[in-house]
């Protein structure tokens, strides 16, 4: 008798809790705010060409000419989002780490009807010449490709005086790095920029050793009686000459040169001039 009262007391509790468990839940309240939806991209289609009228950009190539001193270039990619849905932005990667890409954080979603802008800025520090860039655009309706082109311009070769002329041999003679400084940098550094071997010999070397206003001083290197090989170049072309208006070109001694240019001039002007090789020690 005692166990089927307890029985009974037992089971007439958790009854009432149940019911009042299902009062409070039928209850109406105001407290919980409703979560909103949270639009997640199908990424099913992310690796395949992005279909036209998606992304509609104003062009898909930009080029620009630079000047041979500018640090950077600088593109600007404008699009609308022309499709009838959201359209989620993953990655932007470009070709090559001078390139960076200035847009929102990633992911980015784009409503339907709206417009973006992506900016690209490709460093130009130690480049000529032309170059190509790509930009690869992912997004959960596919891939596209952009492209810039910079055209990096010669540097503007100021007309030298014969005034000029002998001020820039008076300041070689008491600071033979002197070439490199200044706007004599103009000629003698920004010139030879990312060049090598013959080109390199052109800009740089050539500028004095060929140049129709040659020095008296400075020599002929297609004349020179000195035998000559590879080694003598590049220590030559290293070091310079103290004492002589010949600078150092190596970036070590205060030069604009890598090891690797000098290497590659050295290469040049032991192939091209003929001299009989200087006897081993």
């Amino acid at each position: 008798m005692k166990l089927n009262r307890i029985f009974t007391g037992a089971l007439a509790g958790a009854v009432l809790v149940a019911a009042r468990l299902l009062a409070d839940d039928a209850a109406p309240t105001n407290s919980v705010a409703s979560t909103p939806a949270v639009y997640v991209p199908d990424l099913s289609h992310a690796a395949d060409p992005l279909p036209d009228g998606v992304l509609v950009f104003d062009d898909l190539m930009k080029a620009v000419d630079a000047a041979a001193d500018q640090d950077a270039a600088h593109f600007t990619f404008n699009f609308t989002n022309a499709s009838s849905g959201n359209v989620t932005i993953l990655d932007v990667h470009p070709s090559c780490g001078c390139t960076t890409a200035q847009l929102p954080q990633l992911p980015w979603t784009v409503a339907s009807g709206t417009n973006g802008q992506i900016g690209i800025t490709v460093n130009l520090a130690g480049k000529n010449g032309m170059l190509f860039k790509t930009i690869n655009i992912s997004t959960d309706k596919g891939t596209k490709t952009l492209m810039v082109r910079v055209n990096i311009l010669q540097p503007v070769v100021p007309t030298m005086t014969d005034e000029d002329r002998a001020q820039g041999i008076a300041a070689a003679k008491v600071d033979r790095q002197a070439v490199f400084k200044g706007s004599c940098a103009t000629c003698h550094v920004k010139v030879g920029e990312g060049k090598y071997g013959q080109a390199l010999y052109e800009a740089d070397c050539g500028i004095c050793h060929e140049g129709p206003n040659r020095a008296t001083m400075v020599p002929d290197l297609r004349a020179i009686k000195t035998p000559t090989n590879a080694e003598f170049w590049q220590t030559w072309i290293a070091h310079g000459k103290p004492g002589s208006l010949m600078p150092a070109f190596s970036t070590a001694d205060g030069g604009p040169l890598t090891d690797i240019q000098i290497a590659s001039l050295a290469a040049y002007l032991d192939s091209v001039i003929s001299s009989h090789s200087i006897p081993p020690q």
